[in-house]
């Protein structure tokens, strides 16, 4: 047994996955985080322009996102979530005002695309069996080549949801990895769809028992750390370089890199990784949501995509919203309040809000971007890689991230950590 040190960069999920994979199964863990928090792109902080405690992003976790409920369990986490006896996703009609709900039934048979109550209106069994399709598509594929852009089912269900899981238009969107969302979650039925809420937050649900995971086995977490550069020898890293101090990495020691992609590029040679990054802004607003309003609504037809209620608010999504980078942002507000009030039936002038924009929240789940990503493995012997722009299989997700972080702790214990 290794009696080295795995020194995981970044404290991101992906970081905290592999820190938390580690320490259970005893190993010591060091995670050098550049920020004072942890949690990346997927947090909880305190907004002082509504007096609330909001996330940064508004992530959806399924039930069928078996590493992240793994993770959820070994943590602690699931206490605080709120997980849909059933799966149903109510959507809404921005322009017409149309609603609906889609309602797989629990088994994996889908009995239900054969109820007209339970599927898209305007929409017929056929084109939900055509969606396997996209389980065949190959690298290359975008989803409009796999399935047929113009139909109703395209245009009220997998346009908007694969909007948010690709975070790109569809139509340039790798089939694939769309594919991939697909098989884990609604091929295998609605028991694998229901939504996983974090009524309090996803930092107190997914990252602040995380850290106190690592810390209570363990592990330590080093915020304010910056990771400048690695100094490398012919097969392995020997260093790592800080702010003012260069730590010697002992023979048994080993590094997991699970910075952003971006970042990882100028830290270690040669790597090959996305270039094409999205958007993503979400909007909220300090009023209560009415008594019986759905906790998520899609939006088709508006400049909301997806509107989540929880009890002090109400949050809007928007994704590859590149577009929106330079909007002044107070018209936009008043653009996407009127129009969820309409969809929440409020009758209220513009509440307080905030928006938070993420200018690179992920990279673009094109067949190019896709093929851009890098495996877990380096050419040198103790370093690997994690993040869910690594080539998990899956678009950058939380369940990718986790699964990525995994995946290396895994890796790093097979070859004798």
């Amino acid at each position: 047994m290794s009696s080295g040190t795995m020194h995981i960069v970044g404290a991101g999920l992906a970081g905290l996955s592999a820190g938390v994979e580690l320490t259970r199964r005893g190993k010591r863990v060091v995670v050098h985080e550049l920020a004072r928090h942890a949690g990346g792109r997927c947090r909880s902080f305190f907004e002082p322009a509504l007096g609330l405690t909001i996330d940064n992003g508004n992530h959806l976790v399924l039930s069928g996102n078996a590493n992240a409920l793994a993770f959820l369990d070994v943590i602690g986490g699931r206490d605080v979530l709120e997980i849909a006896d059933h799966a149903a996703f109510t959507f809404h009609d921005a322009q017409s005002g149309e609603r609906w709900a889609l309602r797989p039934n629990d088994g994996p048979v889908p009995w239900w695309v054969f109820s007209k109550g339970r599927r898209v209106p305007g929409t017929h069994a056929g084109d939900y069996l055509r969606l396997g399709n996209l389980l065949r598509a190959g690298p290359s594929d975008t989803v409009t080549q796999t399935i047929d852009g113009s139909s109703e089912v395209y245009r009220k269900l997998l346009y908007p949801v694969l909007l948010a899981a690709l975070n790109c238009d569809p139509k340039e969107g790798s089939a694939r990895l769309a594919g991939a969302v697909v098989r884990e979650t609604l091929a295998k039925g609605g028991r694998a769809c229901r939504p996983v809420f974090a009524p309090k937050g996803l930092g107190p649900a997914l990252v602040d028992p995380a850290v106190a995971f690592i810390r209570e086995n363990g592990g330590e977490i080093r915020f304010d750390e910056a990771v400048r550069a690695f100094e490398f020898g012919e097969d392995r890293v020997n260093a790592i370089q800080f702010a003012d101090t260069t730590l010697s990495l002992a023979p048994d020691d080993q590094v997991i890199v699970a910075v952003p992609g971006w970042v990882a590029r100028t830290l270690v040679p040669g790597l090959t990784v996305p270039t094409d990054y999205r958007a993503i802004f979400n909007l909220h607003f300090k009023i209560a949501p009415p008594a019986g309003l759905p906790k998520i609504i899609g939006v088709v037809n508006g400049t909301t995509e997806w509107l989540f209620a929880f009890d002090d608010r109400l949050s809007v999504t928007v994704s590859a919203a590149d577009r929106f980078n330079e909007t002044e942002r107070e018209p936009l507000a008043r653009q996407i309040w009127s129009e969820v009030a309409k969809i929440a039936g409020l009758n209220a002038p513009l509440p307080p809000w905030q928006i938070v924009k993420e200018r690179r929240a992920t990279f673009a789940a094109t067949p190019e971007q896709d093929a851009l990503r890098p495996v877990t493995e380096t050419r040198w012997s103790n370093m690997l890689l994690a993040g869910d722009w690594t080539a998990t299989g899956l678009p950058a997700t939380i369940e990718g991230a986790i699964r990525s972080g995994a995946k290396a702790a895994k890796l790093a214990m097979a070859r004798g950590f």
